[in-house]
């Protein structure tokens, strides 16, 4: 169930950044649900490497067409913002989900992490990445339900 959520979700995903198939469009209104989206809150929390770095290139994608990014680190997802965190690289890009993570930070997406996951690692605010921020549930809530973000989780 939760590999058919999460094949759903990207496939959810490649729809709104690419638009609908030529038959769709042909059917529907004239501007798109994605041309009314202000932009994507992308909830990460999955363990494995090529899951993070799909969700980091897909956020990379979505502001690249101009649309806002907003990244939530959770659970083991977390290691990401770590310094310490171990590095798979990627091809065809040769970089790793931390890489685009730092691309996506350098290019003033928000990105936090979960406030749950430092007091439970046994991790510091000091061993964190540059640019990344512990987050605040209530301003997180608000992020996520404001009119025309889309959430997505991976």
């Amino acid at each position: 169930m939760k590999a058919f959520l999460k094949l759903f979700s990207l496939a959810a995903l490649m729809l709104a950044l690419t638009g609908p198939s030529p038959s769709m469009a042909a059917n529907a209104p004239a501007q798109t649900e994605a041309a009314d989206a202000n932009g994507i809150f992308v909830v990460l929390t999955d363990a494995e490497p090529m899951t993070q770095m799909m969700a980091l290139v897909l956020s990379t994608q979505t502001l690249q067409q101009g649309r806002q990014v907003q990244v939530l680190l959770c659970g083991p997802a977390g290691s990401l913002a770590l310094k310490s965190s171990s590095q798979k690289m990627f091809k065809p890009l040769d970089k790793s989900p931390q890489m685009l993570l730092k691309g996506l930070i350098a290019k003033g997406v928000k990105v936090e992490l979960c406030p749950l996951y430092l007091p439970n690692t046994g991790k510091s605010a000091g061993e964190m990445i540059e640019g990344v921020t512990i987050a605040k549930p209530p301003v997180v809530a608000a992020s996520m339900a404001a009119e025309g973000m889309k959430l997505f989780t991976f």
